[in-house]
Protein backbone atom coordinates (compact mmCIF):
# COMPACT_ATOMS: atom_id res chain seq x y z
CA UNK A 1 0.00 0.00 0.00
CA UNK A 2 1.20 3.27 -0.61
CA UNK A 3 1.05 6.50 1.46
CA UNK A 4 -2.29 8.00 0.37
CA UNK A 5 -3.82 4.32 1.62
CA UNK A 6 -1.69 4.32 4.75
CA UNK A 7 -1.56 7.56 6.27
CA UNK A 8 -4.69 9.99 3.89
CA UNK A 9 -7.17 7.56 3.75
CA UNK A 10 -7.01 6.77 7.42
CA UNK A 11 -7.90 9.87 8.60
CA UNK A 12 -10.52 10.82 5.30
CA UNK A 13 -12.55 8.40 7.26
CA UNK A 14 -11.91 8.95 10.92
CA UNK A 15 -13.04 13.15 10.16
CA UNK A 16 -15.79 11.91 7.37
CA UNK A 17 -18.21 9.59 9.89
CA UNK A 18 -18.45 12.25 12.75
CA UNK A 19 -22.26 13.63 10.75
CA UNK A 20 -25.23 13.48 13.57
CA UNK A 21 -27.27 11.45 10.69
CA UNK A 22 -24.86 8.88 10.58
CA UNK A 23 -24.23 8.20 13.86
CA UNK A 24 -27.77 7.85 14.41
CA UNK A 25 -27.87 4.88 11.95
CA UNK A 26 -25.02 3.59 13.65
CA UNK A 27 -26.25 3.84 16.63
CA UNK A 28 -29.12 1.19 15.56
CA UNK A 29 -26.95 -1.24 13.96
CA UNK A 30 -25.28 -1.31 17.23
CA UNK A 31 -28.84 -1.99 19.28
CA UNK A 32 -29.20 -5.55 20.90
CA UNK A 33 -25.20 -6.22 20.52
CA UNK A 34 -24.41 -7.88 23.50
CA UNK A 35 -21.46 -10.13 25.26
CA UNK A 36 -18.33 -10.48 23.09
CA UNK A 37 -18.92 -8.49 20.02
CA UNK A 38 -16.02 -9.09 17.02
CA UNK A 39 -16.38 -5.18 15.16
CA UNK A 40 -14.94 -5.32 11.60
CA UNK A 41 -12.76 -2.72 10.18
CA UNK A 42 -13.06 -0.92 13.70
CA UNK A 43 -10.93 1.84 12.18
CA UNK A 44 -10.68 4.94 14.56
CA UNK A 45 -13.29 3.71 16.80
CA UNK A 46 -16.36 5.65 15.93
CA UNK A 47 -18.68 3.84 17.08
CA UNK A 48 -17.73 3.65 20.47
CA UNK A 49 -20.42 5.65 23.09
CA UNK A 50 -23.10 3.70 20.78
CA UNK A 51 -22.34 0.29 22.26
CA UNK A 52 -25.17 -1.05 24.73
CA UNK A 53 -23.96 -1.89 28.32
CA UNK A 54 -24.80 -5.71 27.25
CA UNK A 55 -21.53 -5.49 25.84
CA UNK A 56 -18.78 -7.25 27.63
CA UNK A 57 -15.79 -6.79 25.10
CA UNK A 58 -15.37 -5.43 21.65
CA UNK A 59 -12.40 -7.46 19.81
CA UNK A 60 -11.50 -5.17 17.32
CA UNK A 61 -10.09 -5.76 13.73
CA UNK A 62 -8.44 -3.55 12.14
CA UNK A 63 -5.17 -3.37 10.00
CA UNK A 64 -4.67 0.81 10.10
CA UNK A 65 -1.68 1.31 12.63
CA UNK A 66 -2.95 4.88 11.94
CA UNK A 67 -6.75 4.12 12.41
CA UNK A 68 -5.52 2.52 15.35
CA UNK A 69 -3.85 5.56 16.87
CA UNK A 70 -6.76 8.08 15.61
CA UNK A 71 -8.92 6.02 18.48
CA UNK A 72 -6.86 6.22 21.07
CA UNK A 73 -8.86 8.98 23.08
CA UNK A 74 -11.74 7.29 22.42
CA UNK A 75 -10.69 3.59 23.43
CA UNK A 76 -9.21 5.09 27.21
CA UNK A 77 -13.20 6.96 27.48
CA UNK A 78 -14.93 3.33 26.89
CA UNK A 79 -16.01 1.56 30.00
CA UNK A 80 -16.11 -1.58 27.57
CA UNK A 81 -12.39 -2.85 27.14
CA UNK A 82 -11.74 -3.03 23.26
CA UNK A 83 -8.96 -5.13 22.34
CA UNK A 84 -7.42 -5.21 18.71
CA UNK A 85 -7.43 -8.58 17.33
CA UNK A 86 -6.76 -9.62 13.90
CA UNK A 87 -5.77 -7.08 11.67
CA UNK A 88 -7.59 -8.84 8.27
CA UNK A 89 -11.17 -9.75 8.22
CA UNK A 90 -10.72 -12.59 5.34
CA UNK A 91 -8.60 -13.90 8.18
CA UNK A 92 -9.79 -14.28 11.70
CA UNK A 93 -7.53 -16.30 14.61
CA UNK A 94 -10.45 -16.21 16.47
CA UNK A 95 -12.15 -19.69 17.94
CA UNK A 96 -15.33 -21.45 15.92
CA UNK A 97 -18.77 -19.90 17.26
CA UNK A 98 -17.09 -18.13 19.76
CA UNK A 99 -18.25 -14.41 19.08
CA UNK A 100 -22.60 -13.37 20.61
CA UNK A 101 -22.39 -10.80 17.76
CA UNK A 102 -20.17 -9.35 15.14
CA UNK A 103 -20.11 -5.64 14.45
CA UNK A 104 -19.78 -3.69 10.57
CA UNK A 105 -20.26 -1.10 9.80
CA UNK A 106 -19.19 0.85 6.03
CA UNK A 107 -16.43 -1.98 5.65
CA UNK A 108 -18.14 -4.45 3.00
CA UNK A 109 -17.57 -2.33 0.80
CA UNK A 110 -13.51 -2.08 0.78
CA UNK A 111 -12.21 -5.68 2.19
CA UNK A 112 -10.82 -7.45 -1.28
CA UNK A 113 -12.60 -10.67 -0.87
CA UNK A 114 -15.73 -10.04 1.00
CA UNK A 115 -17.43 -13.23 0.04
CA UNK A 116 -14.22 -14.79 2.23
CA UNK A 117 -14.54 -12.14 5.22
CA UNK A 118 -18.34 -13.06 5.50
CA UNK A 119 -17.72 -16.59 5.83
CA UNK A 120 -15.49 -15.87 8.55
CA UNK A 121 -17.90 -13.64 10.38
CA UNK A 122 -20.35 -17.39 9.55
CA UNK A 123 -17.62 -19.29 11.35
CA UNK A 124 -16.48 -16.84 14.20
CA UNK A 125 -20.61 -16.62 15.36
CA UNK A 126 -22.03 -18.64 17.41
CA UNK A 127 -25.45 -20.95 16.33
CA UNK A 128 -28.27 -18.01 16.76
CA UNK A 129 -25.80 -14.98 16.94
CA UNK A 130 -26.08 -12.10 14.55
CA UNK A 131 -23.96 -10.13 12.47
CA UNK A 132 -25.38 -6.36 12.38
CA UNK A 133 -24.31 -4.17 9.60
CA UNK A 134 -24.70 -0.86 8.45
CA UNK A 135 -23.09 -0.10 4.70
CA UNK A 136 -23.64 1.35 1.51
CA UNK A 137 -23.67 -0.13 -2.18
CA UNK A 138 -25.61 -0.44 -5.35
CA UNK A 139 -28.68 1.62 -5.43
CA UNK A 140 -31.98 0.71 -6.84
CA UNK A 141 -32.13 2.84 -9.40
CA UNK A 142 -30.02 2.42 -13.23
CA UNK A 143 -29.47 6.37 -13.19
CA UNK A 144 -27.12 6.47 -9.65
CA UNK A 145 -26.33 2.67 -10.70
CA UNK A 146 -24.34 4.31 -13.91
CA UNK A 147 -22.84 6.94 -11.61
CA UNK A 148 -21.89 4.56 -9.08
CA UNK A 149 -19.99 2.34 -12.03
CA UNK A 150 -18.02 5.95 -13.30
CA UNK A 151 -16.82 7.29 -10.07
CA UNK A 152 -15.65 3.59 -8.66
CA UNK A 153 -12.49 3.56 -9.95
CA UNK A 154 -11.51 6.76 -9.01
CA UNK A 155 -13.20 5.85 -5.64
CA UNK A 156 -11.44 2.74 -4.95
CA UNK A 157 -7.75 5.00 -5.47
CA UNK A 158 -8.98 7.76 -3.11
CA UNK A 159 -10.73 5.13 -0.31
CA UNK A 160 -8.05 2.04 -0.36
CA UNK A 161 -10.69 -0.13 -2.99
CA UNK A 162 -13.83 1.12 -1.48
CA UNK A 163 -16.45 -0.21 -3.57
CA UNK A 164 -19.80 1.36 -4.47
CA UNK A 165 -21.15 -1.15 -6.77
CA UNK A 166 -21.50 -3.99 -4.12
CA UNK A 167 -24.99 -5.83 -3.50
CA UNK A 168 -24.69 -6.14 -0.04
CA UNK A 169 -27.83 -7.79 1.17
CA UNK A 170 -27.26 -10.28 -1.67
CA UNK A 171 -23.45 -11.14 -0.22
CA UNK A 172 -24.49 -11.04 3.33
CA UNK A 173 -27.48 -14.08 1.56
CA UNK A 174 -24.59 -16.32 -0.15
CA UNK A 175 -22.62 -16.63 3.12
CA UNK A 176 -24.83 -18.71 4.57
CA UNK A 177 -26.15 -16.32 7.11
CA UNK A 178 -29.88 -15.38 7.27
CA UNK A 179 -31.49 -11.92 6.89
CA UNK A 180 -33.42 -11.48 10.09
CA UNK A 181 -34.44 -7.72 8.81
CA UNK A 182 -33.09 -5.51 6.54
CA UNK A 183 -34.05 -1.58 5.57
CA UNK A 184 -32.57 -0.64 2.33
CA UNK A 185 -32.46 3.29 1.72
CA UNK A 186 -30.51 6.36 0.87
CA UNK A 187 -29.25 8.54 4.14
CA UNK A 188 -30.99 11.44 4.92
CA UNK A 189 -27.76 13.20 2.84
CA UNK A 190 -28.34 15.65 0.05
CA UNK A 191 -29.58 14.20 -3.71
CA UNK A 192 -26.02 14.77 -5.30
CA UNK A 193 -24.62 11.98 -2.68
CA UNK A 194 -26.66 9.01 -4.00
CA UNK A 195 -24.12 7.60 -5.55
CA UNK A 196 -22.08 7.37 -2.24
CA UNK A 197 -25.05 6.66 0.46
CA UNK A 198 -27.49 3.97 -0.55
CA UNK A 199 -27.35 2.03 2.64
CA UNK A 200 -28.08 -1.33 4.25
CA UNK A 201 -28.65 -1.56 7.65
CA UNK A 202 -29.99 -5.07 9.20
CA UNK A 203 -29.35 -7.84 11.02
CA UNK A 204 -28.38 -11.58 9.91
CA UNK A 205 -27.94 -14.83 11.81
CA UNK A 206 -26.12 -17.72 11.61
CA UNK A 207 -28.17 -20.41 11.58
CA UNK A 208 -28.58 -22.46 14.93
Amino acid sequence: MGIWATQVTPRLVASGGEDEKIRALRARACAGLHGEVVELGFGSGLNIGLYPTAVTRVVAVEPSDVAWELGAERRARSPIPIDRGDLDGQWLSLPDASADAVLSTFTLCTIPDVGRALAEVRRVLRPGAALHFLEHGIAPEEGVQRWQRLIEPVQKKVFDGCHLTRPIDRLVEESGLVVADIERAYAPLPKVMRPWVFGYLGRAVRPA
